[in-house]
Formats: C-alpha cells, sequence, structure tokens
C-alpha cells in the first residue's frame, strides 16, 4: 500500500465504538487546510462513531493560539501549544531573538484555562540533522519542560530518531507530573524507559501498521492505565485507509487493533482509553454530546 497521501479522498467512517473514546493528539486547523474538512464537521463526524474529545495540538505560534481560541469555543476540546521541535530549530537559525519570542508566546498561552498540553515538543533528529539544529531543539525542549512544570500542564513529546536524546533531556531537566508519548515509536525497551519515568503511552495509526511489529511489542508489554490513542490527523492514517487524510472518526480503526493486540474485548478498551485520557491529560471535560451538540 502506497504510503502518499490523496488529500482530496477523505475515507468512509468506520463502524463506531461501543463507549467513548479521546483522541489524545489530532490538528484539526491542518486537516481543514489539506483535506478540505472544516473542524466543526470533524468534531461531528468523530462524535458520531465514539470519538467525543479530543486535544487539538498546536506546532507554532499561529497554531498554538489557534488551538486556544478553538477549545474556548469548544467544550469538548482541550488545547496544545508549543513550538514543534522543527519549528524551533529554523526560528532559532533565523535569530536568537526570533526564537526566544516564540517561547515567550508559548508560555503566555500555557496559562489559559483552555489549555491542558505544553507540546508537541521534544526532538526530530530525522528532519534536522545538524548539530546547531539539534542543539536549538534541546535548548526548546528543556523551555517547554519547565513550561509544564511552572503551569501544572501535561508535556506532550515528539520523538522522532532521537529516543536516547529525548530521555537525556528529560532526566537533566527532570520529568513533569504528566507526560505522554505522542505517536509512540520505539520498541519494548524504549518503551520501558519511558514507563520507568512515568510517561503515558500514545499508539497512533502506524500501530496497525503491517511491518510495525515492535510498536505491537510495546503496546503489548505497556500497563493498560499508561495506554492512549491518538491520530496526529490528518497524517498517520491507519489501516486499513492508508493513503488517505486521516481524522479522528477514524480512531476505531486504530482502536479495534489495539484490542486485539491487547486480547480485550473492545468495550473494555474504550472504557479504559478513556480514563487514560482523563489521568494523562489533566482531568475530565465535557464531552460533545453533553456539551456541543
Amino acid at each position: 500500500m502506497s504510503s502518499r497521501t490523496d488529500w482530496t479522498d477523505l475515507p468512509p467512517a468506520p463502524e463506531g465504538l461501543p463507549g467513548p473514546v479521546v483522541d489524545t493528539h489530532c490538528h484539526l486547523d491542518i486537516t481543514a487546510e489539506l483535506s478540505g474538512l472544516d473542524p466543526d464537521d470533524a468534531l461531528a463526524r468523530a462524535a458520531a462513531v465514539g470519538i467525543t474529545r479530543l486535544a487539538q495540538i498546536g506546532c507554532d505560534v499561529e497554531q498554538s493560539r489557534w488551538a486556544v481560541d478553538f477549545a474556548r469555543r469548544h467544550p469538548s476540546v482541550v488545547a496544545g501549544v508549543a513550538l514543534h521541535p522543527n519549528d524551533a530549530a529554523r526560528l532559532g537559525a533565523e535569530s536568537r531573538t526570533a526564537l526566544a519570542d516564540g517561547l515567550a508566546v508559548v508560555e503566555s498561552l500555557a496559562g489559559d484555562t483552555e489549555v491542558r498540553v505544553v507540546g508537541e515538543t521534544g526532538l526530530d533528529f530525522f528532519r534536522t540533522p545538524s548539530a546547531e539544529g539539534q542543539a536549538l531543539q534541546r535548548e526548546s525542549f528543556a523551555a517547554h519542560i519547565a513550561f509544564a512544570k511552572a503551569y501544572d500542564r501535561t508535556l506532550m513529546i515528539h520523538d522522532r530518531d532521537a529516543h536516547d536524546a529525548v530521555l537525556d533531556v528529560l532526566d537533566a531537566e527532570g520529568v513533569p507530573d504528566r507526560v505522554v508519548m505522542h505517536c509512540f515509536s520505539g520498541d519494548e525497551a524504549f518503551a520501558r524507559a519511558c514507563l520507568d519515568r512515568g510517561a503515558h503511552l500514545s499508539f497512533a495509526g502506524t500501530v496497525t501498521f503491517k511491518a510495525n511489529v515492535h510498536l505491537r511489542r510495546a503496546l503489548a508489554v505497556a500497563p493498560l492505565d499508561r495506554v492512549l490513542v491518538e491520530t496526529d490527523a490528518p497524517f498517520l492514517t491507519p489501516m486499513p485507509v492508508r493513503g488517505r487524510p486521516n481524522a479522528s472518526y477514524l480512531v476505531p480503526h486504530t482502536a479495534r487493533v489495539m484490542a486485539e493486540v491487547r486480547q480485550l474485548p473492545l468495550e473494555e478498551l474504550c472504557r479504559v482509553l478513556d480514563a487514560n485520557a482523563d489521568v494523562a491529560l489533566g482531568g475530565s471535560w465535557p464531552a460533545y454530546a453533553d456539551a456541543d451538540a
């Protein structure tokens, strides 16, 4: 199956889940830009299949502001604010002032009552291979860790080809009370290292890909109370609709594979995932059907 995405071809809705589940990481604004799926429509489609709450994650100043504003208008949505590691490297390459100004905006937003998450932050050595860029990412990551601690927010970590370095920064700066490894991409050993630091592991559509045996093994060893599900929409579309744009309403595909891996009834897994999201993201918030309809 080709991994190239046809952004004009939204997949049909899967069979709904037997209980409510939270999409702990999505980008409704990027989804709208690339696929044309209106954010309000995205919420309704998600709720129709049991995805009644979600976390809208910002990756730069503009997206972070959008996330806070959208969450303020939709009680079923909570916001994440951050400079993505690649954006941090880009800003720092422009000037030290540009990076400092971007971090200052993130810190100002982190205190907003709509914000539950500082992230996605972290390290991405795949798209930023230079030593200078990676040093800027580490600096930004450390600042985000400090924001998460100062405002009692969940730290949501982007980690691409940087497992050991992510752990090094966490250990050096001190792990916040709540940490989520967004789109967990490691093996069993890395899963255990993250779990030892108190992290939740969030699994995206990549866990459904045939080649990713290591992800399913990591999922199998994680304590049930540390497991989350996400889309990273519009990216990482699960099988069997890979190659088309992702959206929160497609979480059931991933959840069903996760239930198979854990050998659990789907209804039980839904209950666990929903409860875990409250713990990982700092408490409950209203579901779409209760607050937005």
